[in-house]
């Protein structure tokens, strides 16, 4: 996840039709008009299947009031699910070649989320992680093929750190057996542990050589995927509105919810896109700490929508909670991505205090709505709007003031 000076590569990437097998070497950084495949696509798609999994476990445990263990669960499971998508994205940014054997390698790695998307219900409901286990060592496994065929296709330092990959991911792989052999209270401290060990994977494979990875490539990428996770969001949100409709009638309960998630969602997508993130991605150190930090985002992005379900199952009389708890499944995990994007991406493009305070100030305001009751959602999602106007404003003011002392005219912007 770090750079270097690759060996130089065709401008236009690989072509879209299947190449036969061949060598796999580092692709260029400077490559022009660098997009994701349509493979890739299909892996992120193939992905939010298990995140949409881990988001109904995230609301039967909130709507049964296990919440700290289910908040815990989820946690673990998502955890699983950004780490082997993570590490296939950079993974391919840096050696995607599209031939055959990588097609099926990486084919083998999505059969493997969706074993993994199989057993996220048992390893809320009886704490049963082998089908989880499974598909993880499936995803990871394959994973390790695709460095050995590195070290195999490199020399020198490059082929050291393709080593280093695969034997890290193999001897992670024994370590997580502990959560099937160990008692139930030892897994979280086991899961701790070999989450910290598979972060430090990559610290310890590239501190001699470090990947090509394309910035631009990269952010595209993580943008991707943050759409796809906020459009199973609305999903999420729907199905629930619906079910509470089919439900209840009273509309009036409902309302305010389905329009307060929906501005939530709406601000949420402007935020993150507001500007592009690629220029900032210049060092090893600033992509480590904003591609580890998208664990936050991620997940906090999809526990909105399970948030805005328990908040529909509590309004039509489903789900037994306090009003209160399922005011907070909401706004904290909105709070959460908005003081994340704020730290990974909008913080590096504030000019003044008053800028650099509109996404804290939003996240705290987002926090106090928590106590408005049945209103909570409404307010969440009208606080999260006026957050995005009020950072449009600053920033076209900004600009008529640029623009004037340059005797020019205004421009306009939209940054929150």
């Amino acid at each position: 996840m770090t750079t270097s000076s690759p060996p130089p590569a065709s401008p236009s990437g690989p072509p879209h039709h299947t190449r036969p097998v061949r060598r796999l070497t580092a692709r260029g950084r400077a490559e022009a008009h660098r997009v994701a495949s349509p493979l890739e696509l299909f892996f992120d798609l193939c992905f939010v299947v298990a995140v949409a999994q881990a988001g109904v476990g995230l609301v039967h445990a909130i709507a049964e009031s296990h919440t700290g263990e289910g908040i815990a669960d989820y946690a673990m499971m998502f955890f699983a699910i950004w780490w082997a998508w993570m590490n296939f994205t950079w993974f391919a940014s840096a050696y995607d070649n599209d031939d055959v054997l990588y097609r099926i390698v990486t084919l083998i790695q999505i059969a493997g989320v969706l074993v993994l998307a199989a057993g996220v219900s048992q390893a809320f409901d009886d704490h049963d992680f082998l089908a989880v286990w499974l598909g993880y060592v499936i995803m990871r496994l394959a994973m390790t093929a695709q460095w050995l065929r590195v070290a195999v296709s490199g020399e020198g330092p490059e082929r050291t750190m393709a080593l280093r990959y695969a034997g890290g991911v193999v001897l992670c792989q024994i370590g997580w057996l502990g959560l099937l052999l160990l008692p139930e209270a030892g897994r979280p401290w086991l899961f701790l542990a070999m989450a910290v060990l598979e972060m430090c994977v990559p610290l310890y494979a590239e501190k001699n050589h470090q990947t090509a990875w394309h910035p631009h490539h990269i952010a595209e990428r993580y943008g991707l995927f943050t759409i796809i996770v906020l459009g199973e969001t609305i999903a999420a949100a729907t199905v629930a509105v619906k079910s509470g409709i089919d439900e209840s009638p009273a509309l009036n309960e409902l309302l305010p919810i389905a329009a307060g998630g929906l501005l939530i969602i709406f601000a949420a997508w402007w935020i993150y896109f507001v500007v592009p993130i690629h220029g900032h991605l210049r060092s090893s150190r600033e992509a480590f700490v904003w591609g580890y930090g998208h664990y936050v985002v991620f997940a906090s992005a999809a526990a909105i929508g399970a948030g805005l379900e328990v908040a529909v199952e509590q309004a039509v009389g489903t789900a037994h909670i306090p009003t209160l708890a399922a005011s907070s499944a909401v706004t904290l995990p909105t709070a959460l991505y908005l003081l994340t994007v704020w730290a990974l991406h909008a913080r590096h493009f504030k000019v003044g205090l008053a800028q650099q305070l509109v996404l804290p100030i939003t996240a705290l305001l987002v926090i106090c709505c928590t106590f408005l009751g049945e209103w909570a959602v409404l307010a969440a999602g009208l606080v999260s709007a006026l957050a995005v106007a009020v950072g449009t404003v600053l920033t076209a003011r900004r600009a008529a003031r640029g623009s004037a002392r340059r005797g020019a005219s205004p421009a306009s912007g939209a940054a929150v």
